[in-house]
This record gives C-alpha cells, structure tokens and sequence, in this order.
C-alpha cells in the first residue's frame, strides 16, 4: 500500500468511529443477507461481536503505516479464525459487507480512490490471515 492509501483509509475509518455500532450492525446484517450460512459462526451477542469487530478494525487500520509490528496479531487472528470455521471463500463475502458498509457510513466521502485504498488494505490483511491459515489447516 502507499502513504497515500494508508492515510485515506485511516482518514475515511476515522469518520465511521463515531457510528461504530451502526457500522458493526450494519455489517453484519448485509454480512448475513449475502452469505446466510455465516450466521451460524456468530453464537454470541452480536453487540458484543461489532465491539469486538470495531476493536480490530481499527488495531488494523491504525497499524497499517507500521505493518510490521501487527503481522504477528493478524496472522494469529487469522489462525484463530480457523476454529471458528472461516473457509478461504469467506474472506471476499467478508470484503464485500466490509464496502458496502463503508459505503453506507460514508456516503459521499466513499470516493473510488478511498474505495481502492480500503481494497488494497482489506487485500493485504486477509492475504496475511489466510497464509497464517495454511500453517493450521
């Protein structure tokens, strides 16, 4: 990822913070309507869930700029995800709900280029699960 991009995710994430728990039922609402088999993974309160999805995205995104020092977090979230049952197929319907969402939160502010750069970010950090991935399965 470039600078730029970097600072357009974590610029665009910074505007979603304050509609954090719209954005995480968002999320998982759109997350379920493409994927309704997904729902089962999600045992819990889903409140809980989103705080907890929130609480990583923006570990993530503010650790962009420095990847190196959330490689080992992610690929171990990766490995834990696992265990929940997450197939490699999962990881676009997840992509998917995460745009929408974006989209949704940011309106006008989801321009193309902040659009790529949230690609470009979600790309990277799931190919980093998913090769954490091959080690367990």
């Amino acid at each position: 990822m470039t600078d730029e991009q970097v600072r357009l995710v974590q610029e665009s994430f910074d505007k979603v913070r304050p509609i954090s728990e719209v954005a995480a039922d968002l999320f998982y609402k759109r997350l379920f309507e493409l994927d309704p088999s997904l729902r089962v993974m999600f045992k819990g309160d889903l409140k809980e869930q989103g705080k907890k999805l929130m609480s990583t995205l923006s570990f993530a995104v503010n650790g962009l700029a420095k990847l190196d020092s959330i490689v080992g977090a992610v690929e171990e979230l990766g490995r834990r995800h696992v265990g929940y049952g997450v197939k490699t197929e999962h990881y676009a319907t997840v992509g998917e709900a995460l745009l929408w969402t974006l989209q949704q939160g940011l309106g006008d502010d989801f321009t193309s280029e902040v659009k790529f750069a949230w690609v470009e970010a979600y790309g990277l950090l799931a190919g980093v699960m998913q090769n954490a991935t091959a080690e367990v399965a």
